[in-house]
């Protein structure tokens, strides 16, 4: 049996960010994936998209670390050299009905200190002529990232401090704080500080862990790409939709267009596209793009928002669960980090980092 100070369990962005942040505070960090590398599921597989802090509710986990996380994201990439670009978000009403949804995220986003221009239907089509729209609001601080890029940056900062990341390591099993990790050499580890950063499967291990925490969904989410040029230059979002933010066209930093992703609840773990699905993304996309040829969507990729709700509820903020929580000294636990964990993930490190320390302090 090995000792470690730290193991985190989960090598997507948060996890990295989470490592990264207890070994620059001066702890032994051990990251541990179960896959071939970092970033293989949620944290790769989204619109890698920088958020305000347009959507949560004022105070919720969700808002202050989204909030704090961008700006810590966006210097964060300055410093490193990680490709971004601040290209900005319209969200746009395309019926008179919708109106009053654009009121409704003006002012959680107000809440929030976060900057928004209402615009008129005049003044949304003067900065996008191909839209059709009612009205919309303009985010100037919503962008895009190169998510695996910034994933690297956390790696080489976290190993810089004296942390690894292991992958191919899956704990299959937990007797306490002694987690059984399996993989083509199984060992056993002996920790003092446990942090569940497994995404979709943090509430298998909470179970392994003896610890409770809440029952996980499966919100899977398909992406289309676009064949051709998009007539865009910003974001495109509809208003929000149960379960997510609407099918919603995004660039990539070479300046494609893709758009996703849709909501289906799902009961496993399975990334396929299903063409399908096609039909109601023409159907959504023309509501603000009415020009959108026929046959220019392609099928591309799908990921699984890590629900701690499920269909019907109100969404979930965050869970962050610190020994305050559990009363189990050196574990935090996280569930239902889905969208803005990417923009937050900075500031959970933090967060996560300042909830360890706290616990050893006591």
């Amino acid at each position: 049996m090995s000792d470690v100070e730290c193991v985190v369990v989960g090598a997507g962005v948060v996890g990295l960010a989470i490592g990264r942040a207890l070994a620059q505070s001066g702890r032994e960090v051990l990251v541990l994936e179960a896959a071939t590398g970092i970033g293989q599921g949620a944290s790769s597989r989204n619109s890698e998209v920088v958020h305000a802090g347009l959507y949560y509710a004022p105070g919720s986990l969700k808002a202050l670390l989204c909030v704090a996380g961008r700006a810590q994201l966006y210097a964060y990439c300055d410093a490193r050299g990680v490709a971004y670009q601040k290209l900005g978000k319209l969200i746009v009403a395309a019926a008179v009905a919708e109106l009053p949804a654009l009121d409704q995220v003006a002012a959680t986003a107000a809440a929030n200190g976060v900057v928004l221009t209402r615009l008129t239907a005049a003044q949304a089509l003067a900065m996008e002529p191909a839209l059709n729209t009612v009205g919309a609001l303009h985010s100037p601080e919503t962008g895009i990232v190169d998510s695996h890029a910034l994933m690297l940056a956390m790696q080489g900062d976290l190993e810089a401090a004296g942390g690894a990341v292991v992958c191919r390591a899956p704990v299959v099993g937990a007797d306490g704080f002694t987690l059984h990790v399996g993989g083509a050499e199984p060992m056993a580890l002996q920790a003092r500080v446990v942090v569940n950063a497994a995404g979709l499967h943090a509430p298998a291990l909470a179970r392994a862990l003896g610890v409770p925490g809440p029952e996980g969904y499966l919100c899977k989410g398909s992406y289309y790409g676009l064949t051709g040029h998009a007539p865009f230059s910003r974001l495109i979002y509809p208003v929000p939709e149960p379960g997510g933010l609407g099918v919603h066209l995004t660039l990539d930093l070479g300046g494609q267009a893709r758009f996703g992703p849709d909501v289906e609840w799902v009961d496993d773990e399975r990334y396929d596209v299903d063409p399908r699905r096609a039909d109601g993304f023409y159907a959504a996309i023309r509501r603000y793009w009415p020009g959108l040829p026929d046959g220019a969507l392609m099928a591309g990729y799908a990921g699984i928002r890590p629900k701690i709700t499920g269909p019907g509820a109100p969404a979930a903020d965050f869970r962050i669960d610190g020994p305050a929580v559990h009363g189990r000294g050196g574990l935090v636990q996280l569930f239902g980090i889905e969208s803005p964990g990417l923009t937050a993930s900075l500031a959970i490190g933090d967060h996560v980092a300042a909830l360890v320390n706290q616990s050893n302090a006591a």
